[in-house]
């Protein structure tokens, strides 16, 4: 590609996602990554087209593109991700935020919202929480409300990201551990959280999908037994940690919203309900501890 204007890349991007629809990229990761590369807001791509890049402008586009067509997502070459109207560093070791998983944090401060103001603990943990998207945007959303947020991964990489986010939005309050879920958290006689939050792996291990997310962690992506089996695990483990009345919320699959209700009904759970994301598929299901 010799063409070096934003002119002529940005009809060098129209031939690029007029292609095959099966592996078309979105034309927005190519707009996006030309502006990173340049520095320049996104109003320039109307209003600076003669703009020339730069030979090592132009050879870092290019080089994205090809990593881009190779799998490599927008936002592992940024290193950024916008989630809840916030900014959060990724990198291979964390999944990358989406915007289905807006829902969780929404439901989750719905429900809060709606409860007396004396929750018992004001308490909220979050089980796997890779760039620590949910946990944050809780804390953020809750940093006057007293509360405390404790958010657990087991990978130590993704905690550094998580804690790294944590101060980059300003979000003093949330404490991370590094746990298998609940494995590292004190046993205590009494329940200690008045919500626990998860968007697990849920991807079934034999989904054909998964060939198209190789540069995400498969750690953070798929499970056992038809993608419940870490699921299964906090649903069970829950009452152990959620005081009575306290809120379990828990992403999962678009094909899922069946078995995970009654997952939470069989270990007690009530007001067990599901909820959809922007696309109308079921994504959070969500029960209240007796």
């Amino acid at each position: 590609m010799t063409v070096s204007t934003i002119r002529h890349i940005k009809q060098h991007i129209q031939q690029l996602t007029n292609g095959d629809v099966h592996n078309q990229l979105p034309s927005f990761w190519f707009t996006d990554w030309l502006l990173y590369v340049i520095d320049k807001p996104a109003i320039a791509l109307m209003t600076d087209e003669d703009y020339q890049l730069t030979a090592s402008e132009l050879a870092q586009f290019n080089a994205g593109v090809v990593k881009m067509q190779k799998g490599i997502p927008l936002a592992y070459l940024t290193g950024q991700q916008e989630f809840w109207s916030l900014s959060f560093n990724v990198n291979e070791h964390t999944l990358i935020p989406r915007p289905d998983t807006e829902v969780l944090v929404e439901q989750v401060l719905n429900w809060i919202n709606a409860q007396p103001a004396q929750l018992s603990n004001k308490r909220l943990l979050d089980l796997g929480t890779g760039s620590g998207c949910i946990a944050i945007s809780l804390a953020h959303e809750l940093k006057h409300a007293n509360w405390q947020i404790v958010a657990v991964d087991l990978s130590s990489e993704a905690l550094k990201v998580a804690q790294h986010n944590a101060v980059s939005n300003n979000v003093a309050d949330v404490e991370f551990i590094q746990s298998s879920w609940y494995q590292a958290l004190p046993t205590n006689d009494e329940p200690q959280f008045d919500v626990i939050v998860s968007n697990p792996p849920y991807i079934d291990e034999t989904d054909e999908h998964l060939a198209g997310l190789t540069a995400e962690p498969i750690s953070a992506l798929s499970a056992p037994n038809q993608g419940l089996a870490d699921i299964e695990h906090i649903v069970q483990q829950a009452t152990k940690y959620l005081c009575t009345g306290g809120l379990l919320a828990i992403e999962h699959g678009y094909d899922q919203g069946n078995a995970v209700r009654q997952l939470f009904l069989d270990n007690g759970f009530e007001s067990v309900h599901t909820v959809k994301d922007y696309g109308g598929n079921d994504r959070v299901t969500l029960g209240q501890a007796q």
